[in-house]
């Protein structure tokens, strides 16, 4: 957790907690132009450089002793540094977070609100917050949320065909989710080829622990798998993604379940998990397992790339051309296999398979002169989260430190 050499630093505390891991980086930014394209992830004109100069990552539940210990020993290892800001991931702002926002109070009540949507992660990014308040009382804390980069989807994709009655009164809509890491993604993006974004028509897909796909037009979100919570879409390691309502309702009323072990099984024990038959959700033991000849872990291993396939094609229709193919998160970064199995069935598209392997940097991995280039972006979301902050700040120009709107 040292800190390169610097004088009185300026930089941005980044607070990342998953399901069972948190994440920390201290983030210097070196230009002091506050940008005011945000979540346009443009690739031309001058902006700042994000450079990480301290990390940590515990891979324990970032709300359990060891994570809060962490966290605690992290912030003093990097006292010196004068922190201007802390940017927290939120994974669902929920109707009234839509940017990148200052944590008052309000804006937590607001993502309060949003916490039954992502019960995995709202309430202990909650818990991350005030401690971590407690610990930086007199720095502003921002809140990132990773629904703002989908905020304005166009109506069509956003609205379920559901009781209008219904969606008025809860405000069921399409949120997506992801948003950190596709910002990043479409920005480097642009920068890898030598476009500006507003030009660019790009399909990504995220491949972590969570997984989504998103269509981007011109920098803006117009198509994503995930929808009110982050269980809609692909298959993920343990949630399931889209499965027919019908089933779930049949396990309720004729399955004997209850809703919280129906809530358990979605979120815990489907996905690659369930697949595997709960021998595995990690893709980097699942794909040897396959070419070994396991049966489970083939068909684990088999479905997944289909329905991925799936959804790339559907999000696809939202687009005139197919720019790039982006992969990114920890899976579809480090994991070649899934990538050659989506791309060599979406032929269609004019993606072809064929792809080279891992590599050390961020760039395409489909061959020279391809009609659709496939890239891989390193999953950045640290990077984001302190370009977001730096927005949120206050500042002369912007003395209430809240970019655009929250309700």
């Amino acid at each position: 957790m040292a800190v390169d050499g610097m004088t009185e630093p300026v930089a941005v505390l980044t607070v990342n907690g998953g399901s069972s891991s948190l994440r920390l980086h201290l983030v210097r930014i070196d230009s002091e132009n506050h940008g005011e394209n945000h979540g346009e992830g443009r690739g031309e004109g001058p902006e700042a450089t994000e450079t990480v100069i301290a990390e940590h990552t515990v891979e324990h539940a970032p709300d359990t002793p060891p994570a809060t210990k962490a966290l605690n020993d992290f912030v003093r290892c990097v006292g010196m540094v004068s922190i201007r800001g802390v940017g927290h991931r939120l994974v669902h702002g929920g109707p009234r977070l839509r940017r990148p926002t200052l944590a008052d109070d309000e804006a937590v009540a607001a993502a309060r609100e949003a916490a039954p949507l992502a019960p995995v992660h709202v309430p202990s990014a909650l818990r991350l917050l005030g401690t971590t308040r407690t610990l930086l009382p007199h720095v502003p804390h921002v809140l990132c949320p990773d629904t703002a980069f989908h905020a304005d989807l166009p109506e069509v994709a956003s609205t379920y065909p559901l009781p209008k009655s219904w969606r008025d009164r809860h405000g069921l809509r399409r949120f997506g989710f992801h948003g950190l890491s596709y910002a990043w993604a479409v920005r480097r993006a642009a920068q890898l080829l030598d476009r500006p974004v507003a030009d660019l028509q790009l399909l990504l897909t995220h491949l972590g622990g969570g997984c989504s796909v998103c269509a981007v037009r011109g920098g803006r979100s117009v198509d994503t798998s995930m929808g009110f919570t982050p269980l809609e879409g692909v298959p993920m390691t343990k949630r399931s993604g889209s499965v027919d309502p019908g089933i779930l309702l049949w396990l309720l009323e004729r399955g004997g379940l209850t809703p919280e072990e129906l809530s358990d099984g979605l979120y815990q024990h489907s996905g690659l998990m369930g697949l595997s038959g709960e021998r595995s959700a990690d893709t980097r033991e699942l794909v040897p397992a396959a070419e070994r000849g396991d049966a489970a872990a083939r068909l684990a291993m088999d479905v997944f790339a289909h329905r991925l396939r799936r959804e790339l094609a559907a999000a696809a229709t939202s687009l005139d051309r197919i720019d790039a193919v982006v992969f990114t998160g920890e899976i579809g970064w480090d994991q070649p296999e899934v990538r050659e199995a989506a791309c060599a069935g979406l032929g269609l598209l004019g993606v072809r398979g064929g792809l080279a392997g891992n590599r050390e940097d961020d760039g395409p991995v489909s061959a020279p002169g391809a009609a659709v280039p496939v890239l891989v972006v390193r999953p950045r979301e640290e990077l984001q989260i302190a370009r977001d902050t730096r927005t949120a700040l206050p500042s002369e120009r912007n003395p209430s430190g809240v970019v655009g709107r929250r309700a």
